[in-house]
């Protein structure tokens, strides 16, 4: 019996890593049907008719069809949605000119980052909330700076941390394992933060279908399972089987699933990075065996702009720049979208 493999087209499927994936599953690149292939053919002409050219590739347009379950036309509308997104944000000349050097003090209050990976050979993304202080913050950096980098790290997941993962494996990874730590979080600072995280999730959701492989909400405190039982009867099956709501007794399980020697200390691991594991970026994409340049780097994919660096030290109470409320149309599609970063 032949391999499995992607059906590709070769006007816009340019891969330099394996692109079959390890699930098994319909609908997943290498393990499509007939009338599933019509389907990305049909989604990518209407595109094409609509006047877009970019982001057509054949795992792009099942990652948008598997998020709206194969309706093509709610996986056109998010497609558009996205694409016009990206224009508004900048976020082609974004990725290739943000820096973000006040990360380190950023850090200091709320930690997201990428780190190694898990057995799959996925990339493993932090984030911790305990330790937040927006007020602290906002006199560091401000809330659009924090949504800008959450933008820019997405994009460096998209390329290259996963084709460099995908290389090492020797399978296609699209998604990430993502560990949430809520270690110190209480209610009157989950009320505090939530207007950023909101935000935040929207871009997840909305625009980078279809990324979640595993999530660990890790130190959860009392009442919070109770108060995602409820959470889950909204969200599709599918998704909340990725969701692994944990307490402090926690380590064992995400052993389980990330190496020791991947896992930072101070989540049970034995990884330290010469104690600079939030900020190191380790991982194959730092590994010239297995890293290309991003394609994003490639100066076609438009003119670079000026972004300024420094945070204006007037702004304390900045409010993130607003992700465009999803539709009803996309919130009656839910499934297949991500939960909250």
């Amino acid at each position: 019996m032949a391999a499995p493999q992607l059906k590709s087209d070769s006007k816009y499927d340019d891969y330099e890593y394996p692109t079959t994936s390890p699930t098994v599953q319909s609908g997943h690149p290498g393990h499509t049907t007939p009338e599933q292939d019509a389907q990305v053919f049909q989604l990518r002409t209407q595109l094409e008719q609509a006047g877009y050219s970019e982001r057509l590739d054949t795992l792009s347009m099942l990652r948008f069809l598997r998020a709206r379950k194969f309706n093509v036309n709610l996986a056109k509308q998010m497609f558009i949605d996205c694409e016009k997104w990206r224009k508004e944000f900048g976020v082609d000349s974004l990725v290739r000119s943000f820096d973000y050097k006040e990360k380190p003090k950023v850090f200091e209050y709320y930690p997201q980052y990428y780190h190694k990976t898990d057995k799959d050979g996925r990339p493993v993304y932090i984030e911790q909330f305990g330790g937040i202080d927006l007020t602290a913050m906002y006199k560091i950096t401000t809330a659009e700076r924090m949504l800008q980098n959450l933008v820019v790290e997405y994009e460096k997941l998209v390329d290259p941390r996963l084709p460099a993962c995908s290389r090492k494996s020797g399978q296609l990874l699209e998604t990430c394992c993502t560990i949430m730590d809520l270690k110190g979080v209480g209610i009157s600072r989950i009320s505090s933060v939530y207007g950023y995280v909101k935000q935040a999730s929207a871009i997840s959701q909305n625009y980078y279908p279809e990324r979640l492989g595993k999530m660990y909400l890790i130190n959860a405190p009392w009442g919070f399972a109770s108060v995602f039982s409820v959470i889950k009867g909204f969200l599709d099956p599918v998704t909340v089987g990725k969701i692994h709501v944990l307490g402090g007794g926690y380590q064992s399980e995400l052993l389980a699933q990330v190496p020791k020697e991947n896992l930072p200390k101070a989540f049970g691991g034995v990884c330290d990075c010469d104690g600079t594991c939030q900020l190191s970026d380790a991982g194959p994409w730092q590994d010239p065996e297995w890293t290309k340049p991003p394609k994003w780097a490639d100066s076609k994919t438009g003119a670079s702009t000026t972004i300024e660096n420094e945070p204006s030290s007037t702004i304390s109470t900045h409010e993130p720049q607003k992700a465009p409320h999803p539709t009803s149309e996309q919130q009656k599609a839910g499934s297949g979208q991500q939960a909250p970063m």
